[in-house]
Parts: structure tokens; C-alpha cells; sequence
């Protein structure tokens, strides 16, 4: 549906484009029949209007930029006007998930402390030959134990 959309637009510009220079290259030969004094009041007029366009075209990004702009590809983006508070609000899921992450580091590392407590406690409370320490398979013996 994006795509058709986008496809509509293009169709819209470029027949406002072509209506536009047509209306110009009409308005443009009706004008080499007209008298001195009122072709150039024409293009006085023409001038100033042109000067307003580019003004308006400079300010309206500026001044009437909404909080909420839509980007071409049809997402919301926060604006250069948009409140504290809104902006606040749109980073509130990145705290949370930031919040979330480390909230899953903490309960992994005490996890692991309680393993390795778990072990050494197993350790010092059994009568074990010093040569047990040393083995490679006595770690995963205190695994299997374990319930």
C-alpha cells in the first residue's frame, strides 16, 4: 500500500509539474501581444511574487513545524517545536528497557555466585582427600549432586 501511495504521489507532482508549465509557456506567448507599459507592470508583479514564494519557502520549514512531522516513508518523527514532556515520553520504553537488561545482568551474576557458593560449601564440608581438588571431573561430580 506504501508503494501505490508513493506511486499516486509521484503521478500528482508530475502532472501538477506539467499543468504548470504549459500555464507558463501560454501565459508567456499571450504576453508578446501586450503593450510596454503593462508587460512590465506583469513582470513587476511576476518579481514580487516570486520574492514572497522564496520567502514563505525559507520561514515555513521553521515556523510551521509541526511537533509530529511525517517523513517520506510514512513514519512519525519528533519535530524541533515537540514539548519536553513528549519527548520525554518517547524515550521512556528505551529507560525501561535499559532498566530490563540490567535487572537480567544482576540476577545472572548473583546466580553464578550462588553456584560457586553452593560448591565451595559442598567442599569444605565433605572429608575429601587432598588429590579430589585436583581433579578435572570433581567440579562436574558437585554438579550432579546438586538436586
Amino acid at each position: 500500500m506504501k508503494r501505490t501511495t508513493r506511486t499516486h504521489h509521484a503521478d500528482i507532482d508530475a502532472l501538477q509539474a506539467r499543468i504548470g508549465l504549459r500555464l507558463a509557456a501560454r501565459l508567456t506567448e499571450q504576453n508578446r501581444g501586450l503593450p510596454g507599459d503593462i508587460s512590465e507592470r506583469l513582470r513587476v508583479a511576476r518579481d514580487q511574487a516570486m520574492q514572497r514564494a522564496r520567502a514563505a519557502r525559507m520561514l515555513s520549514p521553521v515556523a510551521a513545524a509541526p511537533a509530529l512531522a511525517r517523513t517520506p516513508s510514512g513514519s512519525v518523527a519528533l519535530g524541533p517545536d515537540t514539548p519536553w514532556w513528549l519527548r520525554l515520553v518517547s524515550a521512556t520504553p528505551l529507560l525501561l528497557l535499559l532498566a530490563g537488561l540490567l535487572l537480567i545482568q544482576h540476577t545472572h551474576e548473583m546466580s553464578q555466585i550462588r553456584a560457586a557458593a553452593e560448591v565451595d560449601a559442598d567442599l569444605l564440608a565433605d572429608d575429601l582427600p587432598p588429590d579430589a581438588y585436583s581433579d578435572p571431573g570433581f567440579f562436574e561430580f558437585l554438579k550432579q549432586r546438586q538436586p
